[in-house]
């Protein structure tokens, strides 16, 4: 049986990864207990990095914290709040610490988060960080200096899922060619569309895995289609939320059934809850993905 995340994306598993967000303050208490819900469930948890652009923990600290527990740890690196020099330092650092799987993203705009006067750094873009890992796994860094092989090191990219953007389509392909060993792509609610997608880069060669967020309203939805680009959310899910007695119940089976339907599609599935991952036992359990639990 395969063990770590690296072997088990060279297997036949279908894989489940899940987010675990680092606190706001220093009390790592509920990230570990939100972690340990999915402990036999998930393969392996990505650590979030300022996601939308909020000031959390670093993702360091709580990889570090999640590795200690047990759990395979999936740490995001982005490109927004750090120049070439510290993220270099961090992938250092973490590999130091003992993380063996990274996912490098460009970040959302400071604009969009709690701290919008914040000035990003965009010193080098995802492509370019890829390629600045694989020279590091090779054993130098950006400016020719040795630094020792980063043997072992799983680095994988994120996209959207939307096949009618065609520059988000040419950079993928610009991240597999740098490096990336695996996908996990945004929140993919349209089956259809996503088969569309995955038919685009058939002949690429790197596990994709799909995102998944349960939705928790109708509100939720029409958000989600008029504020994060590459994800739509069809109109009878919408309608479906609407008319729901309990929404929430109704999120969860609408994202199990596009589990199933996207499964045979993809090598697994990333798990994005808003909120805590209280449900997302029952989500997989009712997609037939973890039926012991």
């Amino acid at each position: 049986m395969p063990g770590t995340f690296k072997e088990k994306l060279l297997s036949d598993d279908f894989l489940v990864t899940a987010e675990i967000t680092p606190p706001k303050g220093t009390d790592l208490s509920e990230a570990l207990a939100d972690a340990e819900k999915l402990r036999g469930l998930a393969d392996a948890l990505n650590v979030t990095d300022n996601q939308r652009a909020v000031m959390r923990m670093s993702p360091l600290a709580v990889s570090k914290a999640l590795l200690d527990k047990g759990h395979e740890v999936i740490m995001q690196l982005t490109c927004r709040d750090r120049n070439r020099l510290a993220l270099q330092s961090d992938v250092l650092a973490a590999y130091s610490l003992g993380v063996r799987n990274i996912c490098v993203m460009s970040g959302d705009h400071t604009t969009r988060g709690d701290h919008p006067k914040a000035r990003p750094v965009f010193d080098i873009d995802s492509v370019q960080l890829l390629g600045a890992i694989r020279k590091m796994k090779e054993g130098f860094d950006l400016s020719g200096n040795a630094i020792g092989h980063l043997e072992g090191l799983t680095v994988g990219a994120v996209s959207n899922a939307d096949p009618g953007q065609p520059m988000q389509m040419l950079k993928l392909r610009k991240k597999i060619k740098m490096g990336a060993e695996f996908i996990q792509t945004q929140a993919v609610y349209d089956a259809g569309q996503f088969e569309v997608f995955m038919e685009q880069i058939g002949d690429l060669d790197v596990p994709v895995i799909a995102g998944v967020i349960p939705l928790k309203s109708a509100k939720m939805a029409r958000f989600m289609n008029g504020n994060i680009p590459g994800i739509r959310v069809p109109p009878e899910m919408i309608e479906r939320m609407e008319k729901a007695e309990n929404p929430a119940d109704e999120g969860i089976s609408i994202c199990a059934q596009t589990i199933i339907e996207i499964k045979k599609l993809c090598r697994g599935v990333h798990v994005m809850p808003i909120g805590t991952h209280d449900r997302t036992p029952k989500l997989l359990r009712i997609a037939g993905i973890r039926k012991g639990y």
